[in-house]
């Protein structure tokens, strides 16, 4: 493997630890999906780098995004 490899996966481990604070810190409500998706980019870092570090894009944008659904404040927790 050469240096300049090795430099790209740390950039994608660095980026894959971020990604891993950032699903720790969501509620419990959307954590679990969340989690299957993150858990599904770390393996495929395994096999296939580059891809992993196109799909986290995406991931790391949607996890920025304000939530499709918003809560209207008359809404109780749990309804």
């Amino acid at each position: 493997m050469a240096a300049d490899d090795r430099l790209e996966d740390d950039e994608l481990a660095r980026r894959l630890r971020e990604a891993h604070r950032r699903v720790r810190m969501l509620p419990a409500a959307d954590k679990e999906r969340i989690a299957r998706r993150y858990l599904s980019i770390c393996d495929l870092a395994k096999r296939d780098p580059k891809r992993a570090a196109l799909r986290l894009d995406t991931f790391l944008a949607s996890l920025d995004e304000p939530p499709d659904t918003p809560r209207s404040a008359e809404n109780t927790p749990g309804d």
